[in-house]
């Protein structure tokens, strides 16, 4: 379930032509109804899904069409899991849960920076605080999607590891969404 964020992240568009005006409680909506329901969310779901199978994980499911959709459905829940989570939280918090770029130059400034948008967040208000809606939704959607695994999976220590691994990809992501447009600039010489 994990790999779908990195997925559906993979190609940052966080920071192209973002003001610093707050979304409103529909601005935040659409922000994370398209990090689950687009194109390449979409298609990290049916790629998770199919390492999942290739894996055999949970072996209970099984192999076979039936087996690939309980996966795919598996995925595809933890992903609306996460965006309602992640949504309800930001919108009651006044917290924003798009990146904002650095303006500051030198590669570890600038993953510094990543580093502490992964933790913080920007605030409604313009200031910033602890990235509850971030860090809630990374661990609430792990341990609710594991309820639906076979009872050796539905752990307490498997929703940590979970939850510590999308915060990780969400790390990823800001790292690429700092980083892109430099690198799609000078190495793909496009603007």
């Amino acid at each position: 379930m994990i790999l779908i964020l990195a997925v559906s992240v993979a190609i940052p568009v966080a920071g192209f032509g973002q003001t610093l005006d707050p979304l409103d409680v529909t601005g935040k909506l659409h922000f994370h109804a398209k990090n689950t329901y687009a194109p390449l969310a979409i298609v990290g779901i049916a790629a998770y899904a199919a390492i999942l199978q290739e894996a055999n994980a949970p072996e209970e499911w099984g192999q076979g069409a039936a087996a690939y959709g309980k996966r795919v459905g598996s995925t595809a829940g933890w992903s609306g899991i996460h965006s309602a989570l992640a949504f309800g939280l930001d919108s009651t918090l006044h917290q924003d849960p798009r990146y904002f770029r650095s303006s500051r130059t030198g590669f570890w400034l600038r993953a510094g920076h990543a580093l502490r948008g992964t933790i913080l967040t920007r605030t409604d208000s313009g200031g910033e605080t602890l990235s509850t809606w971030r860090i809630g939704s990374a661990y609430g959607s792990a341990v609710l999607s594991n309820m639906w695994y076979p009872d050796r999976l539905n752990t307490a220590r498997l929703g940590l590891i979970q939850g510590s691994v999308t915060l990780g990809f969400d790390l990823v992501s800001n790292l690429g969404a700092e980083f892109w447009p430099d690198v799609k600039r000078k190495v793909l010489r496009r603007k």
